[in-house]
């Protein structure tokens, strides 16, 4: 399956409180459970974004649970390739 990165755009991402990332952890869950073809795989936190990794058939579903979820989709993109220190030679 297709593996997506999200970009979110929020204003003040990386200072939300504990509570508030549990409760948009919980709507996107409750919204992924209707939807059993993606996957919510992490996020990382920045001062003013989301960046999600996501298992999709394709955008539209990434696209569909945000709109069901009320966040935003600034940009998905599809990974071509994934890279780490392994892929190096020495």
């Amino acid at each position: 399956m297709p593996k997506y990165v999200i970009e979110r755009v929020v204003p003040g991402a990386g200072s939300l409180s504990d509570e508030e990332i549990r409760e948009m952890s919980t709507t996107s869950n409750r919204v992924l459970s209707g939807m059993p073809d993606v996957q919510w795989v992490q996020s990382y936190v920045t001062d003013d974004k989301f960046f999600c990794v996501y298992l999709a058939p394709d955008p539209e579903r990434i696209r569909q649970h945000a709109k069901e979820g009320g966040f935003p989709a600034d940009a998905v993109r599809e990974v071509a390739r994934v890279i780490d220190p392994t892929s190096g030679g020495q």
